[in-house]
């Protein structure tokens, strides 16, 4: 498993720059825009991926070459890791595609292998030196973008085949906001105030009030404002877990 996560790990920024030559169709962000919402966020955002894809190979490269990379929360957290990341390279092509209800399907399956592993790593009492910058923060980091991610894409799918309203989206993308904030305030509990996945969706949130802002669809202005609201919460929620925990993570 540790090969095997390191060849993932290394697949990601591959197929993503393969994805950027059109390598599998139109770029995602072409698709994208052909599909406006409610809850996308700027395109600045999106270089995120960068910092998550470099993370990433450094936490493969350090898991299948390091010696001190044993202990069970992390044998526990890589097949999860493994999965997050083989259907993370997935989701490009398939999105380039636009086979949307497949894509959707893959992005929800990234977002939880890469919850289980973050949720592992965030609960392991005793992490091994290097542990917590070199495995639990890139998974988290990871975990945390996908939490917003999967919700717009299934904005974008919604309004690809005109399941509900494309004239008034703003019901329908209330409850989509809900609906992530009640994942992203679940899963900061049970990992008492993860930092990396919180800043990731903090990130998120503030490029949507930044495209919402400055949208000229119908409700982009209350969707601005939700994404602050829910952002303002999330940090909220983070500071009072930290300070009421006692640090889980005091090595590496």
């Amino acid at each position: 498993m540790r090969w095997t996560l390191l060849l993932l790990s290394l697949l990601m920024p591959a197929v993503s720059w393969l994805s950027q030559q059109e390598a599998f169709g139109p770029t995602n962000g072409a698709i994208s825009d052909r599909y406006p919402t409610l809850i996308v966020a700027a395109g600045y955002a999106f270089a995120i991926w960068g910092l998550i894809f470099l993370w990433d190979v450094v936490f493969g490269a350090w898991q299948a070459f390091s010696k001190r990379a044993a202990g069970a929360a992390l044998a526990g957290a890589r097949p999860w890791a493994a999965g997050g990341f083989a259907l993370t390279a997935a989701w490009m092509p398939v999105f380039s595609q636009q086979l949307f209800w497949l894509a959707l399907l893959i992005i929800w399956g990234a977002l939880a292998c890469l919850l289980v592993a973050a949720l592992k790593l965030s609960n392991d009492a005793a992490p091994v030196p290097g542990q917590t910058w070199l495995a639990w923060a890139p998974v988290s980091l990871h975990a945390g973008w996908l939490a917003l991610a999967a919700f717009l894409n299934t904005a974008q799918v919604i309004v690809a085949y005109g399941l509900l309203s494309t004239t008034n989206m703003l019901p329908w993308t209330l409850v989509l906001f809900a609906a992530a904030a009640v994942l992203l305030l679940l899963a900061n509990r049970r990992m008492r105030g993860n930092l990396p996945f919180v800043a990731a969706a903090l990130w998120a949130l503030a490029a949507v009030y930044v495209k919402q802002s400055q949208a000229a669809l119908a409700g982009a202005d209350t969707a601005a404002w939700v994404a602050v609201g829910v952002a303002i919460v999330l940090a909220a929620q983070t500071v009072w877990l930290r300070l009421r925990a006692q640090p889980l993570h005091v090595t590496g």
